[in-house]
């Protein structure tokens, strides 16, 4: 069976039981229909003073195009726990439809371990994502509207972009304003997916609505003909963003097939964005239960360092253990094996690409000081001889691996791992940062490049270096930074697969966003606007005479 029939065929627990297995009362939640749920602010204030349950973050290897399952992995594990008696929920980010309807398809994980309802949660969910990209055109509008009207704040640039939660090529660079009405000014303009959007990354980093009204105000949006800057709130606009986003900053309550609990909110992408979800979902998970899992976008040189170098920076928590994801075929594709070929058994090619990962718990483990595992997400094409070889391997640095036959099993195929991370996350993390607050701006992107990716030097272009001095004369430089850079290497080239020789980093352009509190540098070709591959996801997705979607996946 596909994956969305494995979701329909499972009879799921109305979400006010599932709500109760976290002692949240039916008062404390707002019901989207039987399976989903936001939940309310005051549910984490209630329970500010309880102990916070043990923290395990899921992150990977870098991955092929197709993913190598995070999310199915961080599902699978959480059943395990709840399996072996474990009090566990899970919080993850809600997927975006721009990879939906793309290449990657889906977020809800697949086969046994899913949440769900898979259909909603892929799609308009409680409708989160189409609030930021709302609030984001709004300010957008406003401020062309007053430019239109006089410009009393003298734009001469502005920064601020427009967002659209779909892949969309064509809208990377527009011309706006054409109409000809008196008093329009025609300019260039910009796109994101608002999954790559300020807007996103603010919902995810606020700690509440005040919070939240605050970081809107605080967004950059253009500079006036003396360079100095200008902020949103200068316009008035942070009020009725935060209006719309109300709703939006409440965290969704979901389960798995097996019922465990779920709170799913926020969606910033890993390799253009900060990957993680949301401040208040992780802090709240934090509150309900003993275990949390949660998964950070992308390969760990992305998604896990931000989430240690922002997330963590920012809020104090610290992951009590991390689980590494991997398989053979991303092994295999990182030992520079033709696509075509990844999936056929060979010692050769798990030997070649094996360094990957070895750099990955290297950071993981020395660099971060960090508690690790390696989770092998077990295919049925996958043979003993690789397996045996690949657990030598990680024997030899210290480094335990547990099969994981979720997509299968579920929580059942899981259990190993569920019982080797309860004895992990007893174990102290000493977590260390990878770069101070008070280091320069560039200095801070030369540590994560030289560090983490392993890049020879990091080589800044004019315009990166004019913005940087920008950044820091308006005093912002103590804010961390967040790398956008292809997820397929450690280096920026996607093509660069084994990094065997020596590489740079190339930071093209850097980005203030002032609201969400750090800095963005562009390296390498990255886009902020994916676009759809040749056939895109979309071609498949349709919906019978019975209104039943088929083709997400």
């Amino acid at each position: 069976m596909t994956d969305i029939e494995i979701a329909r065929n499972t009879k799921l627990e109305n979400i006010v039981e599932i709500a109760n297995k976290l002692n949240i009362n039916e008062e404390e939640i707002e019901l989207y229909g039987k399976y989903k749920a936001k939940i309310s602010n005051s549910v984490y204030e209630k329970r500010k003073n309880i102990k916070d349950g043990k923290l395990i973050l899921v992150t990977s290897m870098n991955p092929t195009p197709l993913g190598e399952g995070k999310t199915t992995m961080s599902i699978a594990i959480a059943d395990g726990l709840r399996r072996i008696g474990k009090n566990s929920i899970l919080a993850l980010r809600e997927p975006s439809m721009g990879p939906v309807f793309g290449i990657k398809g889906g977020a809800t994980g697949g086969g046994r371990a899913q949440v769900a309802p898979m259909e909603d949660i892929n799609l308009h969910f409680t409708g989160d994502i189409h609030a930021m990209t709302s609030a984001n055109n709004l300010l957008a509008s406003m401020i062309d509207n007053h430019i239109y009207f006089g410009n009393e704040l003298g734009f001469k640039k502005v920064v601020f972009k427009r967002c659209l939660d779909l892949n969309d090529r064509q809208l990377r660079v527009v011309n706006t304003g054409l109409s000809n009405e008196k008093n329009i000014v025609p300019r260039q303009d910009i796109f994101d997916i608002t999954v790559a959007s300020e807007i996103m990354a603010i919902v995810c980093l606020s700690e509440n609505l005040n919070d939240l009204k605050e970081r809107l105000g605080n967004i950059l949006v253009g500079y006036n003909k003396n360079d100095e800057p200008i902020y949103a709130k200068q316009l008035k606009a942070e009020g009725a963003m935060t209006v719309l986003l109300k709703d939006a900053i409440k965290p969704n309550l979901v389960q798995t097939l097996e019922h465990t609990p779920a709170i799913i909110h926020g969606g910033p992408f890993a390799n253009i964005a900060h990957g993680c979800n949301s401040v208040i979902a992780t802090k709240t998970a934090l509150k309900l239960a003993d275990y949390v899992i949660t998964e950070a976008g992308f390969g760990a040189d992305l998604g896990a360092e931000k989430f240690l170098d922002i997330k963590c920076r920012k809020t104090g928590l610290k992951p009590d253990a991390v689980v590494l994801v991997v398989t053979l075929k991303a092994i295999k594709y990182h030992g520079e094996m033709e696509k075509e070929k990844i999936n056929q058994v060979s010692i050769e090619g798990v030997k070649k690409g094996i360094d990957n990962l070895k750099k990955h718990i290297d950071n993981l483990k020395n660099k971060f000081k960090l508690n690790v595992i390696v989770a092998l997400n077990k295919y049925n094409g996958d043979s003993s001889e690789e397996i045996e070889f690949l657990k030598e391997e990680l024997k030899k640095i210290n480094i335990e691996l547990s099969l994981i036959e979720g997509w299968e099993k579920g929580g059942e195929g899981a259990i190993d791992i569920a019982e080797k991370l309860v004895k992990l996350a007893e174990c102290p993390c000493n977590l260390k940062l990878i770069y101070d607050d008070d280091d320069s701006v560039k200095d801070k992107i030369i540590k994560v490049s030289t560090k983490i990716y392993g890049a020879n030097e990091v080589i800044f272009t004019d315009d990166a270096l004019q913005e940087i001095q920008k950044i820091e004369s308006l005093g912002y430089g103590k804010l961390p930074v967040c790398i956008a850079k292809t997820q397929y290497s450690f280096s920026d080239d996607a093509k660069n697969l084994r990094c065997n020789d020596s590489y740079n980093i190339n930071i093209r352009n850097i980005e203030l966003k002032s609201g969400a509190g750090f800095i963005v540098a562009l390296a390498g070709k990255i886009l902020t606007m994916p676009g759809l591959p040749k056939i895109p996801s979309a071609e498949k997705i349709d919906i019978d005479e019975n209104g039943n979607i088929k083709g997400i996946f």
